[in-house]
């Protein structure tokens, strides 16, 4: 069988969302598409049971790119299909991704799966207040504008090429990036989210029929273990390039002050909710995913 490599991309957003990590067949290249529109909240969910909360994802510009991620499934759709059923998706496959990455259902997969405890009222109104600054403001932006740039052809490269250049140059921005990564176990979480999802993945196939018979799962945990090491690599190097970018526009004094909020008790709370959030929904979309491209594979997509 053929190595199914993770093909979600990171969540490294405001207090470090986490990496969106499934098979690499989903991860075409994207054609530029401009800024995308601002996206409005669903209503019901937090908006009744923790309307502060939902405000706050609002101005972290959570909701935002959760349509940039819907749009990068989207664009991964083909290469998928390419890559495990080339040939048999079409149209047909086309629109079973959409509905998949439909960025109205993972807003509201990620706000029911939100651990809502683990966040206080003190944690959510000391998280507003940063918003509520020009550094929390711009924080925002320049990682919505990052995500949102990453999906023209050539941003993500040249994002890298300037981050291992300065790593190469011990500029001080690359040491202030890796405190925040660990400050925020930015790689562990990630990668620990990514082999979950691709071992939801592999679940999806077995129990969609992909194979002569179901796959047992010491060999998905086989498989999905033997891409470890790479997921590390990639995943790194697409956190220092996206925060290159992102950050780009605060001094190192402003980049110190979101450190050391993100350090924070209120900081650390709302990362660990986010990450168990967008675990529930990723864990959801890779074994959705897989379901879905083991009837193509085997040929029952009507």
């Amino acid at each position: 069988m053929s190595r199914t490599r993770s093909f979600l991309r990171p969540v490294a957003l405001a207090l470090a969302l986490p990496f969106l990590a499934l098979p690499a067949a989903a991860q075409a290249p994207v054609p530029a598409q401009g800024a995308l529109p601002a996206q409005v909240p669903p209503s019901g969910g937090l908006a009744e049971t923790a309307p502060e909360l939902r405000t706050l994802l609002t101005e972290m510009g959570l909701y935002d790119i959760l349509e940039v991620m819907a749009a990068e499934g989207i664009a991964g759709g083909p290469e998928m299909e390419a890559n495990m059923f080339p040939g048999r998706g079409g149209a047909a496959w086309a629109a079973v991704v959409a509905g998949i990455y439909s960025a109205d259902r993972m807003a509201r997969d990620f706000e029911a799966a939100l651990p809502l405890d683990r966040l206080s009222e003190d944690h959510v109104a000391t998280l507003r207040a940063f918003y509520a600054t020009d550094i929390g403001a711009r924080v925002a932006a320049g990682e919505l504008a990052a995500r949102q740039s990453f999906l023209e052809p050539g941003v993500e490269e040249t994002a890298g090429e300037l981050a291992a250049s300065r790593a190469a140059e011990d500029h001080p921005r690359i040491a202030l990036l890796t405190e925040f990564i660990a400050v925020n176990d930015l790689v562990e979480l990630n990668v620990s989210g990514a082999l979950n999802s691709n071992f939801a993945f592999y679940r999806g196939l077995s129990d969609g029929g992909a194979f002569a018979q179901p796959m047992p799962e010491n060999l998905m945990l086989t498989e999905v273990w033997g891409q470890e090491g790479e997921i590390r690599t990639d995943l790194t190097e697409w956190l220092y390039a996206y925060q290159t970018l992102a950050y780009d526009d605060l001094e190192d004094a402003e980049l110190r002050t979101y450190i050391d909020l993100t350090a924070t008790e209120a900081g650390q709370a709302l990362n660990a909710a986010l990450f168990a959030g967008f675990a529930a929904l990723f864990d959801s979309i890779s074994y959705d995913l897989g379901v879905a491209a083991a009837h193509f594979i085997s040929g029952e997509e009507t």
